[in-house]
């Protein structure tokens, strides 16, 4: 394990600043142990650290992710944070190059641990009674009522997808997609997909670009 002197420098990445934000907040209270020096949101990480932790809300799964794309300064391993859990998607994750793939739920203590186990060498993958937890973090739509699920739906549609698109995208079923849908259009308050793109556009569900980059640190040039 790493000594405790010495924090796992963390960047955590996704395209989405308050999916971001929300993992960050999680990690907070060990900062001791997960120092968390950069946010990126369709960025690739530019400081030389330790973890890539890639939140796979609203983006691609198992070995459609592109390891290699998440960044472009020294060689950190990525771990996977996911609410998906199908075998398939972790297999895939791994062979396309992942360190780790950690379950949305888990507690946040184990996800510390997990991150430093994974920056000693281990390899970390959910156990087959792990289960998530939509209650986990932070996405865009949850002050409205939307279910993590149900915001990921309703995220996809923002950037256009098909619900034949979602469900290969996310790995779920077709009916299970037009279930997310109906239930997340409910409580948007909108009946047609043109409705729920024009709201996803109007409250954070398009895709951000930014990135956020502790001071304290130095970081390569670009």
């Amino acid at each position: 394990m790493p000594d405790a002197r010495t924090p796992v420098r963390v960047a955590i990445n996704d395209d989405y600043e308050l999916v971001v934000a929300g993992v960050a907040a999680l990690l907070t209270p060990y900062a001791d142990r997960i120092e968390v020096v950069e946010l990126d949101s369709d960025e690739p990480t530019v400081s030389d650290v330790d973890i890539v932790l890639y939140d796979t809300f609203g983006q691609d799964q198992g070995e459609d992710i592109d390891i290699e794309s998440l960044t472009v300064a020294g060689s950190p391993k990525v771990v996977i944070y996911s609410w998906n859990l199908q075998p398939e998607l972790v297999d895939g994750a791994l062979s396309s190059g992942a360190a780790g793939y950690l379950w949305k739920g888990m507690p946040t203590a184990d996800m510390v641990d997990a991150l430093e186990q994974v920056h000693a060498g281990q390899t970390v993958t959910p156990p087959a009674a792990a289960r998530p937890d939509p209650a986990v973090g932070a996405w865009p739509g949850k002050e409205f009522g939307l279910s993590g699920r149900e915001a990921e739906v309703v995220a996809l549609i923002t950037q256009g997808l098909t619900n034949q698109e979602i469900a290969d995208k996310v790995y779920l079923s077709i009916n299970s997609v037009k279930t997310y849908i109906r239930t997340a259009y409910r409580k948007i308050d909108v009946r047609r997909r043109s409705q729920a793109v024009a709201w996803g556009l109007n409250h954070g569900f398009a895709p951000d670009h930014s990135r956020m980059l502790d001071p304290q640190h130095r970081h390569p040039a670009r």
